[in-house]
């Protein structure tokens, strides 16, 4: 039985990859490293540095690396820790190591054995997420990235060019995605089914919701084959 939809597209980070522990993880790590007086847990400075890196994307097209860079000082001014070139070469090197969830594999195969073609959308740069792909060995069917598009989610621009690339149409594809804000609204603008993975049970954002929430990419294999998943 072929599969409910022809393509997968996913975000990574966050989604495929441990984008929220990772970048916590380097941010409390940081934050040691300074002698903050005033530790919080990792996971408020991760959302404090995801809002100012939110509103940096709405800006005019840079470079992942350079988003990376701004964001990072923007969040050593607040927090009153210094800062210099290195900090940000430490941040894009920590993003390399980051390490896929342990569903991300398994999951992926299996709904790639069903027949899914297995598409990423991702807000970074090529030599960044050359580094996921290999911690992942998926064999996925096409990688699009903002440097290839010259722009950024949740922008338009950035899902006009990916579905032109891919060359399906909308209503074959479910969007998979972990970042709400990123990809829900614009991927449903254009027609895509979307799932949103809320790994930590989350309350729904505001905004239009997904067609699906689940809690891993199990749910994406069993919507695959068909074929139910121990738990």
């Amino acid at each position: 039985m072929a599969p409910p939809f022809a393509v997968a597209t996913f975000d990574n980070y966050g989604t495929l990859t441990d984008w929220e522990g990772g970048a916590a993880q380097f941010l409390y790590e940081t934050a040691l490293r300074h002698g903050d007086t005033d530790l919080v847990p990792g996971r408020e400075l991760r959302d404090l540095w995801e809002g100012i890196q939110f509103e940096i994307l709405g800006g005019a097209y840079r470079s992942y690396k350079q988003v990376l860079a701004e964001s990072l000082r923007q969040v050593c001014t607040v927090r009153g820790w210094p800062y210099d070139e290195e900090e940000a070469a430490a941040f894009v090197r920590s993003m390399r190591s980051w390490q896929p969830f342990p569903d991300t594999r398994p999951a992926l195969l299996r709904a790639h054995r069903a027949g899914m073609r297995l598409v990423i959308l991702s807000n970074t740069d090529r030599d960044i997420i050359e580094h996921s792909l290999r911690h992942m060995r998926v064999p996925f069917d096409d990688v699009i990235t903002a440097e290839d598009c010259g722009a950024y989610k949740p922008g338009l621009d950035f899902f006009r060019q990916a579905l032109d690339r891919i060359g399906v149409a909308p209503q074959e594809i479910i969007h998979v995605a972990f970042g709400f804000k990123y990809d829900n609204a614009p991927a449903k603008h254009f027609g895509m089914t979307t799932a949103w993975v809320n790994r930590h049970a989350e309350p729904t954002p505001d905004g239009e919701p997904a067609d699906h929430e689940w809690r891993d990419l199990w749910s994406l294999a069993e919507l695959a084959d068909g074929q139910p998943v121990p738990r």
